[in-house]
């Protein structure tokens, strides 16, 4: 996957944070859970990708040789 998927990612990850924070603080628990799932969904996209770049580095290591 390409420098935009991890952007968004990201972007998603930062949002999520945005509202659980905004949820906490005017106690609407909804607002908070759903950016705690936006978060994690964020982090979890995220860690699939370093998966994948590591897959692709141990590919790369083994065509060289």
């Amino acid at each position: 996957m390409g420098i935009d998927d991890k952007i968004k990612n990201k972007a998603e990850e930062a949002s999520g944070a945005v509202k659980e924070n905004a949820g906490a603080a005017t106690d609407n628990r909804d607002l908070e859970a759903e950016g705690a799932a936006d978060r994690s969904e964020g982090k979890l996209k995220q860690a699939g990708e370093k998966v994948k770049d590591a897959a692709g580095s141990v590919k790369d290591a083994f065509t060289k040789h």
